[in-house]
């Protein structure tokens, strides 16, 4: 009886104490805030999906895959591009005459193949495609960008969104003549890069490109550019 007395004493101080202390100590005064930055980058890794085909000429002679591959090749080399950022992505086909019906005629089947060109820029992709044969062409289009640098910037652009959020506290507080103190509490809200990543269509086979020269000259305009954003969540003490 006396230990379960002194036990019930001892939490009666315990609980005592600690209201005590709770009571002595001070509200936190602290201000909230979000704080967000943006930055717009020109991709610097941009994949172009091209697509050629077999066709036949007016007297009937096929042309081959073969011949349009050896054309496209020749020409990335000739750009300066390295091997390894041209690739095939996928090889099909058709029948010329009807696709559902077989035929052994090797005539009669039409391949077509697809690849996958890395450039740095747009502007050698016209005259690479001046030198390939036109009618062989059945499409060309940007199937997806980025930047070798996208996590720098990623970084940079929290970092921002964090100075932001510090900013705008002060001066929220500087107009009721308070000081900010230190940071109690940061935390991510949202990061948003590739604002838009759609395939980009550069031109296809019905276009007329019969009398573009095979020096097509380079252009000076640039590519779209990618918009990364970053948002953060804040809490700041107030002296």
């Amino acid at each position: 009886m006396k230990k379960l007395m002194l036990l019930v004493l001892a939490a009666v101080g315990l609980s005592t104490a600690v209201m005590a202390q709770t009571e002595n100590q001070k509200p936190v005064k602290k201000i909230e805030v979000n704080g967000s930055a943006e930055m717009e980058i020109t991709p610097d890794e941009i994949y172009v999906s091209i697509t050629l085909r077999e066709y036949k000429k007016k007297n009937g002679r096929k042309v081959t895959i073969t011949t349009l591959e050896q054309q496209l090749q020749k020409a990335v080399n000739e750009a300066g591009i390295p091997k390894e950022n041209f690739t095939i992505e996928n090889v099909f086909g058709y029948n010329s005459d009807y696709w559902w019906r077989k035929k052994k005629d090797d005539e009669e089947f039409m391949a077509r193949k697809q690849y996958r060109l890395k450039v740095g820029d747009l502007n050698k992709i016209n005259a690479i495609m001046a030198k390939v044969d036109d009618d062989g062409i059945e499409s060309v289009n940007v199937s997806s960008y980025t930047s070798s640098k996208m996590e720098e910037y990623r970084k940079e652009v929290k970092i921002k969104a964090l100075q932001a959020a510090k900013a705008k506290a002060g001066y929220l507080l500087s107009g009721i003549g308070e000081n900010l103190g230190g940071v109690i509490e940061v935390r991510e809200v949202n990061t948003d890069n590739y604002s838009d990543v759609r395939p980009v269509a550069m031109y296809a086979n019905t276009m007329a490109r019969k009398a573009e020269a095979a020096d097509v000259p380079d252009s000076d305009i640039s590519f779209k550019t990618i918009k990364i954003r970053a948002e953060v969540y804040a809490v700041f003490g107030i002296k």
